[in-house]
């Protein structure tokens, strides 16, 4: 890999939901890096469009709240295999795999694609604002992707 790829990072979530904001929230914070090539999209969903924009990347970082079982946070490697794959979405959501199976089929994207998720642990209330254990996961997570996107070296990590 290059030392600089065009790197897109796309965080998503609703910050009006307490922990889902953990995607936005470490997109705000990585708003000031200086890194040639590196965009930032921050929204509070995936759509069908992001998959022109991930064409036109060399890697592409997915990253949200997450409520799997992992201690701070999780990363790994998301490929595109059509042959086990449904192209489906709905106007509410679309997942990662989805919107770069799309990149793939519609533009032949050839972007290497990760996602970096966060636990979170609060989702139900309609409120601003992360829980504290959030925001420790956070920062364990912004460490750990500034790293990544500053060497553009990325491994798994879970």
């Amino acid at each position: 890999m290059c030392l600089n790829p065009d790197i897109l990072l796309i965080a998503y979530g609703n910050p009006g939901r307490q922990d889902d904001g953990l995607g936005p929230a470490l997109a705000a914070r990585l708003e000031n890096l200086d890194i040639d090539g590196l965009v930032i999209d921050s929204d509070y969903q995936l759509s069908v469009e992001h998959a022109w924009d991930i064409a036109k990347a060399d890697v592409v970082v997915f990253v949200d709240a997450t409520v799997e079982d992992v201690q701070s946070y999780s990363f790994r490697a998301l490929t595109f295999d059509k042959t086990d794959m449904k192209l489906g979405f709905s106007t509410h959501s679309i997942s990662p795999q989805a919107v770069l199976g799309l990149s793939v089929e519609l533009f032949q994207a050839t972007t290497k694609a990760y996602v970096l998720g966060i636990r979170g642990y609060e989702f139900e209330k309609i409120e601003e604002g992360l829980t504290a254990e959030a925001v420790a996961n956070l920062n364990l997570a912004e460490i750990f992707i500034t790293r990544c996107l500053q060497s553009g070296e990325f491994a798994s990590h879970a």
